[in-house]
């Protein structure tokens, strides 16, 4: 049997792939684009968004364990597909299995996987992860060269590229965008003349804002599900044919009633009606990623008008003042993200209120409801 949820997230695979061409576009010409589809997507469906960026063209796609790789293939995803913050030893025979490319940054993975090549008689071509000012992973960039020459005495280990990531790239006037773009340039000068060919440092802010470091790849991730790495920058999505924000979340009113004036609502009573209120209660809580810092501060669109929340969110349930809408009724299709007529209610919007990034939002409310993809 079936069960239905009161709660849908829709992705819509016109957007994805309108922000993919998008991304595309902005590159410097040669320059390939690797889309993200880690953390299951963004939150918008791992393999549901690969299946509509390859069918944008796209030929590369980036996950951040290897897990994540082998659902990409097992789910029929061609093309090359990167697994960059490393393995387990007991797991490598995966990349060999399943044609996955490993982004090293330890000699110990390296040399696992030189013996499992040994083992198949194959040769495996990996990136190495080069740490320019992030201070994550990757070794740091003045290692690089004695790193290559470790490298160099492992069999079936073909140094294929180098890759690294920028901390503030979404600020187009980063001073360490640029310094660490010039410490890259220096590894990927090191990596070539070593073979290797493909540097790639360009994440979604890079893309947008530092086109001279797009080297021959780049790796596009919030923006190719509509948003700006810094957050607020365009109020009207998809104007201008640009970013359109793919994912949106609904609901519906489960009752409605008009409580007295003085009556608290919710949890501890930190809202109190002040008059006569018409609430409509929604079974959306912060199980379903409608955050609890959200009490109070929050709006959902009903019938194209922005309404509050009022009182602390539950677990299942929240509580919305509706008193300004004549005809609502339970039933009623409410958006807590997304567009409703002329409204609209984004993941910055929402992320604003919760002191957040629009990337927390869309991983909470994606990973957390039922999803389905539109059209």
């Amino acid at each position: 049997m079936e069960y239905h949820s009161f709660n849908c997230i829709k992705v819509s695979r016109s957007a994805l792939q309108n922000n993919f061409r998008y991304i595309q576009k902005s590159v410097a010409a040669g320059a390939e684009v690797m889309a993200m589809v880690k953390a299951d997507g963004y939150g918008h469906g791992m393999v549901m968004a690969a299946r509509a960026f390859a069918d944008a063209g796209c030929e590369v796609f980036g996950v951040a364990e290897l897990r994540e790789g082998v659902i990409l293939r097992k789910s029929g995803i061609n093309g090359r597909i990167f697994v960059t913050i490393g393995f387990d030893q007991e797991d490598v025979g995966l990349f060999f299995k399943y044609d996955l490319i490993p982004v090293v940054y330890t000699y110990q993975a390296a040399l696992a996987l030189s013996e499992k090549a040994a083992f198949f008689g194959r040769n495996i071509k990996v990136h190495i992860k080069v740490d320019t000012g992030m201070s994550r992973l990757g070794i740091l960039a003045d290692e690089l060269s004695e790193f290559l020459g470790s490298l160099a005495d492992l069999p079936g280990i073909e140094p294929a590229g180098v890759m690294s990531h920028f901390p503030e790239s979404d600020d187009p006037l980063s001073m360490s965008t640029q310094d660490g773009y010039d410490v890259f340039s220096t590894a990927c000068d090191a990596m070539k003349k070593r073979g290797g060919q493909v540097c790639h440092i360009a994440n979604s802010g890079a893309v947008l804002n530092f086109p001279n470091t797009h080297c021959d790849m780049v790796r596009a991730g919030i923006a190719l599900y509509g948003y700006h790495p810094a957050g607020k920058v365009d109020r009207q999505p998809g104007k201008n044919g640009r970013l359109i924000p793919a994912m949106s979340f609904v609901t519906q009113i489960l009752q409605v009633k008009t409580l007295p004036a003085g009556r608290g609502v919710s949890y501890r009573h930190t809202y109190r009606t002040t008059q006569p209120t018409k609430i409509g209660v929604l079974p959306v809580g912060y199980e379903d990623g409608f955050s609890r810092s959200l009490s109070n501060t929050a709006e959902v669109l009903i019938g194209s008008v922005a309404v509050p929340v009022i009182g602390r969110i539950c677990m299942n349930m929240c509580m919305v003042d509706v008193s300004g809408i004549d005809t609502v009724k339970a039933g009623d299709e409410v958006v807590i993200m997304g567009r409703q007529g002329d409204n609209f209610i984004t993941a910055d919007d929402i992320a604003e209120k919760m002191a957040s990034i629009s990337y927390e939002v869309l991983c909470m409310f994606g990973n957390n409801n039922n999803r389905m993809s539109t059209e």
